[in-house]
């Protein structure tokens, strides 16, 4: 399984089970298939700032084309809030599981290489 998709399924990085989420975004405290302990890992924000940043950009981008080409009343442009939210949220968590499938395979705790 690549990266990519183990991240996409919410897979732990040692076993594969899709047990890596809590929730929407947040980590289960461990893996209930391997017990691996996501406690340890320490993703940030990291994911969170580059993601504001190309969202953002895809919803401006996307707003001022439809703007300029269409010229839609006001309310139209309310489309933008539900998409941002989708973008957003499902970004979130790829982002969150490929920075820690990547601690995992390079050693790192809590900012530190072991």
């Amino acid at each position: 399984m690549s990266r990519l998709t183990a991240a996409l399924e919410g897979a732990c990085p040692r076993c594969g089970e899709r047990t890596l989420f809590n929730g929407a975004a947040a980590f289960a405290p461990k893996c209930s298939g391997c017990g691996l302990d996501f406690a340890g890992f320490n993703v940030g924000d990291g994911p969170a700032a580059f993601l504001i940043l190309i969202v953002g950009a895809i919803l401006t981008a996307s707003a001022i084309t439809v703007e300029l080409s269409f010229e839609p009343p006001w309310w139209v442009h309310l489309v933008w809030i539900p998409i941002g939210a989708a973008l957003t949220l499902g970004g979130l968590r790829v982002a969150k599981a490929l920075l820690l499938a990547r601690e995992y395979e390079t050693g790192a705790q809590e900012g530190r290489r072991l």
